[in-house]
């Protein structure tokens, strides 16, 4: 691997690949790919950043009462505001973005998706979900990531600008964080055992192999936002998923397992992983302990005490 001190050899019994790009299970010979099957797009990339100084009282008054915005049904201290263009939700603060773009204070770009929530001991803070950037920036391509840093970062401020000057509330707002790194929602994935695909959502599939269950809708930026499950409904993540044919000490842990570009849209998403990541531990110690390979295990045959089983969503 590619270290600080340059490159170097690391051997160990069980590998699990948490990079979120499946870059160990690549170099190592698994079967992968990337992207929208269709488009060859990965999902576009986001650029997080918070906004102190906010009159959070008087942003929930302007949204929730003057504009009748009432599809988040919380109060402050925890409120959240949203808009995105061309999706069957229609939100009223999309209205105050098309205006920037009318006037030329946005661009269509920086217009498409705002959304901003309130933190939890962090009076007059919210966290800025947004911008999105553009798809024709990749998330697997380095010098398009290097890009996307900078052009990000003018849509970033661009946004905050624009709301300080136009939206109640944020009238002496201002940056007061930004993040270290692009978020990306999908890159690469593993073509491991068992493949995932949307029909699996759906038709809400169970697995004797199952490590986790999650109910989080399709959320495919630009491509696909579905409707969610019923009530009460999910689907769960076998243990197939995690581990490949080709390489018998791996498992692959987060947004990067065997999935297609759809319905990892679904379980990308952190409490999921993060369920899949207990599970890849829980997996790799059973193998060491017990002489099995990774790709060998039967998730189903561990003891229920001391496997993951827990619901993600």
């Amino acid at each position: 691997m590619q270290t600080i001190a340059g490159l170097c050899a690391i051997k160990a019994k069980t590998f699990v690949d948490a990079t979120g790009d499946a870059y160990l299970a690549r170099s190592a010979g698994a079967h992968y790919e990337c992207g929208y099957e269709k488009t060859g797009n990965n999902q576009p990339l986001s650029f997080r950043f918070e906004m102190g100084g906010i009159d959070i009282d008087r942003l929930y008054r302007h949204v929730a009462i003057e504009l009748n915005e009432d599809w988040c049904k919380s109060k402050p201290p925890y409120f959240e505001i949203a808009e995105a263009m061309h999706r069957k939700q229609r939100y009223k603060l999309e209205e105050l973005m098309a205006q920037g773009v009318a006037s030329g204070e946005l661009t269509q770009e920086e217009a498409e998706y705002m959304q901003g929530y309130t933190i939890i001991g962090k009076n007059g803070v919210m966290s800025m979900n947004c911008p999105e950037i553009p798809v024709r920036f990749s998330a697997t391509d380095p010098v398009s990531y290097s890009k996307a840093v900078t052009f990000g970062r003018r849509m970033m401020h661009n946004i905050a600008d624009y709301l300080v000057r136009h939206l109640p509330g944020f009238e002496n707002a201002f940056i007061s964080r930004e993040a270290a790194m692009l978020g990306a929602r999908e890159s690469w994935r593993i073509k491991g055992k068992y493949y995932l695909v949307e029909d699996d959502y759906h038709n809400q599939s169970r697995f004797s192999d199952a490590v986790c269950r999650t109910a989080w809708f399709i959320d495919a930026h630009g491509e696909k936002v579905s409707e969610k499950l019923p009530k009460g409904g999910f689907y769960e993540i076998p243990y197939r998923s995690l581990v490949t044919d080709e390489i018998k000490n791996l498992i692959v842990a987060g947004r990067s397992i065997s999935a297609s570009f759809i319905l990892q849209a679904s379980m990308r998403i952190q409490p999921t992983c993060m369920s899949i990541g207990e599970a890849a531990g829980i997996a790799a110690a059973w193998g060491i302990a017990h002489n099995i390979n990774p790709n060998d295990i039967k998730w189903e045959k561990l003891p229920q005490n001391e496997r993951s089983y827990v619901s993600a969503g």
